[in-house]
């Protein structure tokens, strides 16, 4: 409601002395023409600020939770068995933080809109200037939009929910469909792929249908190792168990590559020239690679040790 003009006029000239300032000031007010004028843009002045302070506290709250969600507790460290590595804690702090803030910054972009819009559709109002016929514009244009950009608004939406429920990351070594590499960007459009040639792959979220994603979590890495059909079993088994232990006693690997003890599961496959074991070791995201070839290392120079040759599998 707006002020009572006559109400704020009487109070203004009895408070009035001898300053000029306040002289006009009451002037202004006794003037019938200006005073009306005068209140409305006091009116709108007192909703922009209002709708600038939401504006903030909204962007300070945003701010808070997001960062509050980023430097929150790791769920998966309560209910790991293994030894934990700090570097699989580290890596998912990262991972929390960096989506915290890319959903942080979509909320303050929609809480601006939102909130600056209604102000600037308010002071519309109150300055009498009719805005059904701009509403009605507004949604018949919304709606020619959202015919012509379908694709657009299916691309917002899959990276919406892709943000959410944290389908992959920056770093993330994924297999979109289209493409197949890792992860350098990601926006609420498109995600950018550089594969292993170096290509980049620029993917639109709208048209993944379904995403492997090869480095969350925790990785595995996985050995063969072929030997003559008639190689004693048990002997082979305890030689790569001693690797599997010298492996995880290894610092520079458990406490940055390594996160459980590496598992022999003994004969993998069977055929009429060669027994084939598997040596496995769940890594960090994106290490298995590397904690495959240490382990192929340690493993070919056992077996040359031990005097027991690989052969080629049927």
């Amino acid at each position: 409601m707006l002020p009572d003009i006559d109400k704020v006029t009487s109070q203004v000239t009895a408070t009035c002395t001898d300053d000029p300032v306040c002289s006009m000031i009451a002037g202004l007010f006794n003037n019938a023409v200006w005073a009306p004028l005068a209140a409305m843009l006091v009116v709108v002045l007192l909703i922009l600020v209002f709708a600038y302070v939401l504006r903030n506290v909204a962007h300070r709250v945003i701010t808070r939770v997001v960062t509050r969600a980023a430097t929150g507790g790791s769920l998966t460290s309560r209910f790991r068995k293994a030894a934990a590595t700090d570097g699989i804690d580290a890596l998912l702090h990262e991972r929390r933080k960096q989506r915290a803030e890319t959903m942080g910054s979509v909320l303050k972009h929609i809480a601006s809109i939102v909130i600056l819009g209604t102000a600037v559709l308010t002071v519309l109002d109150r300055l009498t200037i009719p805005i059904a016929p701009l509403l009605t514009s507004v949604g018949i244009l919304g709606v020619a939009i959202g015919f012509g950009a379908q694709e657009l608004v299916k691309d917002f939406i899959a990276g919406m929910f892709m943000l959410l429920e944290d389908q992959y990351g920056v770093g993330d070594v994924i297999d979109a469909g289209p493409a197949v590499g890792t992860v350098e960007a990601v926006t609420l459009r498109v995600t950018r792929l550089r594969d292993a040639d170096g290509r980049v792959w620029y993917v639109r979220n709208g048209t993944i249908t379904r995403v492997g994603n090869e480095s969350q979590g925790w990785s595995r890495a996985y050995m063969d190792v072929p030997v003559a059909y008639d190689a004693d079993v048990v002997g082979v088994r305890v030689l790569l168990e001693h690797v599997a232990e010298e492996v995880w006693a290894d610092p520079e690997l458990r406490e940055t590559k390594i996160v459980e003890p590496p598992q022999v599961y003994g004969v993998e496959q069977l055929s009429d020239s060669s027994l084939v074991f598997r040596i496995t070791a769940k890594t960090l995201p994106a290490a298995q690679a590397e904690v495959s070839r240490e382990l192929r290392l340690r493993v070919k120079t056992a077996l040359d040790t031990a005097g027991i040759p690989m052969v080629a599998t049927a």
